[in-house]
């Protein structure tokens, strides 16, 4: 199920493997335990990263992964970035199987970008398993309170979901080096500065990133 679209190799219809600001990124999955407002995956299957990040038909196993990773010179990239359309954490196992791979190919620095329910999703203290494979995970923080976060971000899990969050976040800090917490710009100054005290109340550090509309 492999082809080529604008000079990317597609797998299952989507790109697995794309280049954004000198990194490359995985794109894991479409699954996704929420349902954010401000989503890309609620308008469009693409981005400006990658013209279409949408799996159709199932998604490429992480033996096919691990195949498309090999194709590459990883030295090239200052940053391999696990992220997806959907939550990376979605496919944890097999994400942790790719960094051990990668990791046996040289200290190459990984990253994670999550919405910190791995714990959730796994039904397990997933923070524990980054300790060796991952160098820095960036955890979207979209609310200061339960109740705010499952307003916008419209959980399966409900009110557990921000709590659990913090949970994974202050293990993590324990395990991976650099660990950051992240609201968008647009978010009204009380609620980050609120998000900010969050996220150094459980070790990590705190970005407010640029929204970018699509």
């Amino acid at each position: 199920m492999e082809h080529q679209m604008n000079g990317q190799s597609l797998l299952y219809g989507a790109s697995a493997l794309y280049e954004y600001g000198g990194n490359l990124y995985v794109n894991m999955t479409n699954q996704c335990p929420n349902r954010c407002q401000f989503c890309l995956r609620q308008n469009s299957s693409g981005s400006l990263y990658a013209n279409n990040l949408w799996y159709q038909g199932g998604e490429p196993s992480k033996e096919e992964f691990w195949d498309q990773l090999q194709r590459r010179d990883l030295n090239r990239y200052p940053e391999i970035v696990f992220c997806g359309y959907g939550e990376p954490a979605c496919r944890w196992d097999d994400m942790m199987w790719l960094c051990d791979r990668i990791r046996g190919q040289g200290s190459h620095f990984i990253r994670v970008n999550t919405n910190g329910l791995a714990n959730l999703i796994t039904g397990r203290n997933a923070a524990l398993e980054l300790d060796s494979r991952v160098d820095a995970v960036s955890i979207s923080l979209n609310a200061s309170t339960p109740e705010g976060y499952n307003a916008i971000c419209h959980s399966s899990f409900g009110l557990e979901a921000l709590p659990a969050i913090l949970r994974f976040t202050a293990t993590a800090v324990f395990n991976v080096p650099h660990v950051r917490m992240t609201v968008v710009s647009t978010m009204p100054k009380a609620e980050q500065d609120a998000c900010r005290q969050l996220a150094e109340s459980v070790g990590a550090d705190f970005f407010v990133r640029e929204y970018i509309p699509q």
